[in-house]
């Protein structure tokens, strides 16, 4: 086990903050540990009655790319995962969900993040009005899985929670398995 000495907060950001950790081991040594802080995510796997999912293409600025994902976003303050979801859903595409189902979680880089993503089955598709953040620009690509998954095989998807989204929803369609 680590046990934490002292902490330096470094950036508090909208987002994200990251903090400096000094650490020592049950046997004395010791070491630094650099963290983000991260308030988690939901990511949203909208199946539409016809078995495919609706995918988003987005720009990237961080990969300086446009991506073809699976709709997700950062929860606010204090928001459970599956508020959140709702509201990403609806906001990213354009539908809302009456079935709702939790089917993953995982961090997304322990290593140095406290980010864990929370991962929703919506079914039961229902047409609302898309209202993504000012600062995003959204293209919903109704996709089947065997589609999104030769695209994970040809390179072109390449986000994590995306690929995960799609390889999990191969539990709830028996009939590609």
């Amino acid at each position: 086990m680590e046990r934490c000495t002292s902490t330096k907060r470094v950036f508090d950001g909208r987002i994200l903050k990251l903090r400096v950790d000094n650490v020592v081991f049950d046997d004395g040594v010791q070491a630094t540990r650099e963290v983000v802080e991260h308030r988690g995510a939901s990511v949203i796997i909208p199946l539409l009655e016809d078995n495919r999912v609706l995918l988003v293409r987005q720009y990237r600025y961080a990969v300086d790319k446009e991506l073809l994902e699976i709709p997700a976003g950062t929860c606010d303050d204090d928001e459970p995962p599956e508020i959140c979801a709702q509201r990403e859903l609806q906001e990213e595409t354009g539908y809302a969900s009456d079935d709702l189902r939790k089917v993953l979680e995982c961090y997304v880089a322990p290593g140095y993040s406290t980010e864990k993503i929370h991962f929703y089955l919506a079914r039961k598709l229902r047409k609302a009005r898309q209202t993504p953040d000012e600062d995003e620009r959204i293209t919903v690509e109704p996709t089947s899985i065997t589609e999104g998954l030769l695209k994970i095989r040809n390179g072109e998807i390449s986000d994590a929670k995306t690929i995960c989204a799609l390889f999990r929803t191969l539990d709830f369609i028996p009939k590609l398995i």
